[in-house]
């Protein structure tokens, strides 16, 4: 399953490497491109009308982003398993069958291709290296563990994962959801094959965002936190300038007093918004009627 975007120069020569595996009982491709406003779209289109395996072709109506790509081939993958391959080529298909035959031979849901050298670029690689310790405070998974857009998933925790409606997806944050049966495999990562990299600045923020924000309330605790702290500062200031003035110490003008008072009252309002906004943020998480993507067209060729 590959999410495409602006890809015409490199899908072709990828699709042409999965055509030629030789997988027992037999793989399907499903592409979902996603907004691209190159040739992608006839490439893949070429590619279905004389492929020899089955090849689904779904066009989102606009960019959605790779996350709502990735549910939407989920959607419409009919496998025992899915494979997340990137677009750019940096994925070699031989390497999706070793993730495949781990997840089978280990009765895993979940399986990612840990690279042994990354081919990334310098801004890529911090961007993924920022998200694995993110994700490491954030998310329910094994401390240390390395995730990656290269992964093997079962149907079932495809499916689960699928049910997931809102627009603002994590894949894997999702998966670490449904399953704890994960594992991960050394594997090869290969050159670009054209292009620069699509992760801009922007898409990273977004994806962050939506790590800390869709799957845990920790931001909100945070603000709770912070609100106790200043509360509990400013009544030490307080208690500290009670006891100069009994003591005929300090200053005669009441700033002491003032700054203890503001103090513990912002810290009270946060607190209280922290408390609210716990039941706000728990409302997103459950209800978001905003669409995670819209599809033009699907096709299906060869079964």
């Amino acid at each position: 399953m590959i999410p495409l975007y602006h890809s015409e120069q490199s899908i072709g020569r990828l699709l042409r490497e999965i055509e030629g595996l030789t997988v027992e009982g037999g793989h399907e491709v499903v592409l979902v491109n996603d907004g691209s406003r190159d040739a992608t779209a006839s490439v893949c289109r070429e590619f279905a009308r004389t492929a020899r395996i089955p090849v689904t072709f779904i066009e989102h109506a606009r960019n959605f982003g790779e996350h709502n790509a990735v549910l939407t081939g989920y959607r419409h993958a009919r496998g025992a398993h899915v494979v997340n391959i990137d677009d750019d080529g940096q994925n070699p298909p031989a390497e999706a069958l070793r993730l495949w035959a781990h997840a089978r031979r280990e009765g895993l849901d979940v399986v990612y291709g840990h690279y042994a050298r990354k081919e990334h670029s310098l801004f890529r690689n911090l961007g993924s290296w920022f998200t694995n310790r993110l994700t490491d405070w954030v998310l329910d998974k094994p401390r240390g563990f390395y995730l990656s857009s290269f992964r093997c998933v079962s149907a079932f925790a495809a499916g689960e994962a699928a049910r997931y409606t809102g627009p603002f997806p994590y894949i894997d944050g999702l998966l670490l959801q449904v399953t704890q049966r994960i594992g991960a495999v050394t594997v090869e990562h290969a050159g670009r094959a054209a292009g620069e990299s699509g992760y801009t600045l922007r898409r990273l923020l977004r994806l962050w965002v939506s790590t800390f924000v869709n799957f845990s309330v920790m931001p909100l605790r945070l603000a709770t936190l912070l609100g106790l702290l200043m509360a509990l500062a400013g009544l030490a200031g307080l208690g500290v300038v009670f006891y100069l003035r009994l003591t005929n110490q300090g200053p005669d003008y009441g700033w002491g007093t003032l700054m203890g008072a503001l103090l513990v009252f912002s810290g009270a309002q946060l607190v209280m918004l922290g408390l609210i906004g716990e039941y706000l943020g728990r409302t997103f998480l459950t209800v978001n009627n905003r669409p995670q993507a819209v599809l033009r067209s699907v096709e299906r060729s060869g079964g």
